[in-house]
């Protein structure tokens, strides 16, 4: 099941030693299409890691120090100019989404995205109660369709507008469920290495 946020968009696949994962860039976030585009076309993600692996929330890839990688390290990767964050209320942190990785508020008060860093929301299902009290003490705020997504499809709900979602997964969440299923090391590293073979534009 996956619900669209947009009508028109790029397809990418993203073919992993698990199973391929495609997906859709959304339209309304330009700068982050732009980027992604990009980084495929330069082949930055090819050989890159899913380092950092967290079942019933997320799985984030698209580092390319990770490429070299020796198992159970966790290197630091100096990013490129990052990108002013585009929060939208249409797009939200539902099972798929794809959305930037980002550095804490703390350094980043802006919010801005990792230029390479991404993570595709596995997330769970939420209950009325539970959302209701996001919206009263979290200050987050969704639609009905959207509170029905979370509560049917799931996701990730008290990240949206705190990290820019621009994309979705349309094919293959099972293999992201399978990617956030695997045994991980204590710093959320899987214990076998997970890699993006490539991404390629369809």
């Amino acid at each position: 099941m996956s619900v669209s946020c947009q009508t028109k968009a790029q397809t990418y696949t993203i073919e992993t030693t698990l199973g391929n994962i495609k997906i859709k860039l959304y339209e309304n976030t330009p700068l982050h299409k732009a980027n992604f585009e990009q980084m495929v076309e330069e082949q930055v993600y090819d050989s890159v890691l899913f380092h950092r692996v967290i079942q019933y929330f997320m799985i984030q890839g698209g580092d390319p120090s990770t490429k070299y990688a020796d198992n159970g390290e966790m290197p630091v990767y100096v990013e490129r100019e990052t990108i002013p964050a585009e929060f939208l209320s249409e797009n939200f942190h539902k099972k798929g989404a794809l959305a930037a990785a980002r550095t804490g508020d703390f350094v980043n008060p802006e919010k801005r995205s990792s230029p390479t860093q991404f993570y595709i929301v596995q997330g769970k299902t939420y209950t009325e109660e539970e959302l209701k009290y996001q919206e009263d003490f979290g200050g987050k705020s969704w639609t009905l369709e959207q509170k029905e997504v979370y509560k049917t499809l799931g996701g990730t709900p008290f990240l949206d507008n705190e990290y820019t979602v621009y994309g979705e997964v349309i094919e293959g969440l099972d293999v992201v469920d399978v990617i956030a299923a695997v045994p991980t090391l204590p710093n959320d590293r899987p214990a076998s290495d997970v890699r993006i073979i490539r991404i390629v534009k369809d």
